[in-house]
């Protein structure tokens, strides 16, 4: 496992998961924005001495209660809307029922049909996380709304 290095201010890097379920992306609505994003990965510090593989499965877990397991890093990046250094982890869920497990932190989990991310994310996702998305989602996202849990 690899280890992180601090963003470019000295603070720890985050991690991020991304977690597809059925045509369905999770999003957590954090109870205090940061910056413009208000809709988001779940995603948190890496703490000393913690992997960023680590500190993923440990943030989706803390807001969300899905225990996940990490299938590919897909890249990282500084956030140009927080500048932030974010390590992109696509997920693959092997226990759980997602609910909003951290109330002081999430406002808000949702499964959004990736046709309607937009709604949430308008500014779009950082290309390779986006180009992840368009080639994983084999499954056609349900004409309703996504499946809760």
């Amino acid at each position: 496992m690899t280890k992180p290095s601090p963003g470019g201010d000295g603070t720890p890097a985050v991690a991020a998961g991304v977690i597809l379920r059925d045509g369905c992306l999770l999003l957590v609505r954090r109870r205090v924005p940061e910056g413009s994003l208000t809709w988001q990965f779940p995603a948190g510090k890496v703490e000393q001495g913690e992997s960023p593989e680590d500190a993923v499965v440990r943030e989706v877990k803390e807001e969300t209660g899905l225990v996940v397991a990490v299938t590919e890093q897909l890249r990282e990046r500084i956030h140009p809307g927080t500048g932030v250094r974010i390590l992109y982890f696509a997920c693959a869920i092997r226990s759980g029922t997602a609910h909003r497990a951290a109330p002081d932190e999430v406002a808000d989990i949702s499964w959004v049909p990736l046709r309607d991310v937009f709604h949430y994310v308008p500014d779009g996702f950082y290309l390779p996380v986006q180009q992840y998305l368009d080639t994983t989602a084999t499954q056609p996202a349900p004409r309703g709304p996504c499946k809760k849990g």
